[in-house]
């Protein structure tokens, strides 16, 4: 069984926390959308140390199959043994596992979440002939991000619908500035320049940007400010160059922070 690690820092915005509880205690899935970097997989992380419980992330990709998920016979030692995929393990300990960015999977990924998404809570492995009971204590948890989603990549009403949601957005300016000195001990001078740097990058309207910029990268910028590199330099290399490979585009963004630190 995986260790229960130390509840890891998460600073609330409403009422996620008890819905999470109340959502596990009756045995029902949770689905958390939202944008990049806003604290989706902090939050999972948070609540499987604050409920005890182990868990099994799975950072979800094109090539991810439902095998990938339940497990596999492999070879070795000149015979087949079974190995079991982090669902399963999950299902076994009566942890949590966390389904990342869930609609990039494949699509036979939904044939093994569905049954244990709605009352019968139950784990069919196909190539071993058992049938696992999801314990009382297992909780099924998937992730996506809306807004970048395509047709092809949206999640079918019939998975979502199987889920409790909960969405996640960026952080008002006050809640930021706190996770920021929470995670980086950075001065409130630094966290307020910061927070309002992300705010003025993602309030851009003419400028080509697949995503804005998270709360992570920010966290990223204030981590590198305080091992003494240049605000301007930090914010080059945590922001602007993870956020777009158009170099005109770059030089926008450039542009913000400039004008954010030359006060």
């Amino acid at each position: 069984m995986n260790p229960v690690p130390s509840t890891p820092f998460y600073e609330a915005s409403g009422n996620e926390v008890s819905l999470f509880e109340h959502a596990w205690k009756n045995r029902l899935p949770v689905l958390i959308k939202g944008p990049t970097g806003v604290g989706k997989t902090r939050f999972v992380a948070h609540m499987a140390a604050r409920l005890g419980l182990p868990l099994h992330t799975v950072a979800c990709h094109d090539d991810l199959t439902a095998a990938d998920l339940v497990g596999r016979h492999l070879i070795g030692d000149g015979s087949t043994y079974w190995s079991d995929g982090p669902l399963t393990r999950a299902v076994r300990e009566g942890g949590i596992c966390y389904l990342d960015e869930v609609v990039e999977a494949r699509k036979d990924t939904t044939v093994v979440i569905h049954p244990l998404a709605d009352h019968r809570r139950i784990l069919p492995i196909d190539r071993t002939g058992e049938l696992l009971h999801a314990p009382a204590s297992f909780m099924l948890v998937v992730s996506y991000n809306p807004g970048y989603q395509n047709f092809l990549k949206g999640m079918k009403p019939s998975t979502r619908q199987r889920f409790v949601a909960l969405r996640f957005g960026f952080p008002d300016a006050a809640r930021e500035r706190a996770i920021l000195r929470a995670e980086t001990g950075c001065t409130e001078t630094t966290a307020g320049r910061l927070v309002e740097l992300g705010r003025s990058l993602r309030a851009l309207k003419d400028v080509d940007l697949e995503e804005v910029a998270g709360t992570r990268l920010l966290v990223y910028a204030a981590i590198l400010i305080g091992d003494g590199l240049d605000p301007v330099e930090a914010c080059r290399a945590a922001l602007v160059e993870s956020l777009t490979d158009d170099v005109e585009v770059a030089a926008a963004l450039h542009e913000v922070v400039l004008a954010s630190f030359a006060r």
